[in-house]
């Protein structure tokens, strides 16, 4: 425990170093670990209080930066296309650029999708089980979920904090750091995460009022 809580103080006072590399040093221990669930834990939390004080975030935020990022890499593709094949020239980033924005993409999206439950449903299966037995499983979702965003927010920042201590950038940009789009991991899977929490909020208001609990979900419905 002492060796933990002294991993813990090296991580906090890295960041109040604010230098990557002592950052990215410090991160490699299990200490990261114990930040990570808190930051998760109480991240996701916060998210889900915006979410109810602005319910206009709560219906667009991943929508909005799933649509942007597809139509940016939609444009990227169809102009340096043209310009690859009629007028022999092409950005140096264009073919390195839209991955990025596809990550950024993906994991919003993958936070969205939980909301509407297209993911862990198995619906079919779970409306044949007694009250009781429905509410166990929302509930290992959501366990299961965080699990998955607390190991994705602690393993991501890591990469994300060792490629600013490497100074890596883009490759075919002089100036932009990959870290800028990395960072956007653990953020996208603590939105994930308050989906999550938010979901469970509404199964065990479902639950004390007697509304199903399990409904069949549909990819993009409401």
């Amino acid at each position: 425990m002492g060796a933990l809580l002294s991993d813990v103080g090296a991580i906090f006072s890295a960041i109040l170093s604010n230098d990557s590399w002592m950052i990215s040093e410090a991160m490699r221990k299990d200490g990261a670990w114990v930040i990570g669930f808190f930051a998760t834990f109480f991240g996701a939390a916060l998210v889900v209080w915006i979410y109810r004080l602005v319910p206009f975030i709560d219906r667009h935020l991943e929508r909005t930066i799933m649509v942007w990022s597809y139509l940016i890499i939609s444009a990227i593709i169809f102009v340096e296309v043209f310009r690859r094949f009629v007028l022999s020239e092409q950005a140096p980033w264009s073919t390195t650029l839209p991955p990025f924005l596809f990550l950024i993409m993906t994991w919003f999206g993958c936070a969205f999708n939980v909301r509407l439950r297209t993911h862990l449903a198995f619906a079919e299966f779970r409306t044949s089980m007694p009250r009781l037995g429905q509410m166990a499983c929302l509930t290992l979702d959501v366990v299961l979920w965080f699990g998955f965003s607390w190991i994705v927010v602690v393993t991501s920042t890591r990469v994300a904090f060792n490629s600013a201590a490497n100074f890596q950038i883009m490759l075919g940009t002089d100036n932009v750091m990959q870290w800028w789009f990395l960072t956007t991991v653990p953020v996208s899977f603590v939105l994930l995460c308050a989906r999550a929490f938010e979901n469970y909020l509404d199964d065990i208001a479902n639950y004390r009022s007697g509304e199903d609990l399990i409904n069949q979900a549909v990819i993009g419905g409401e």
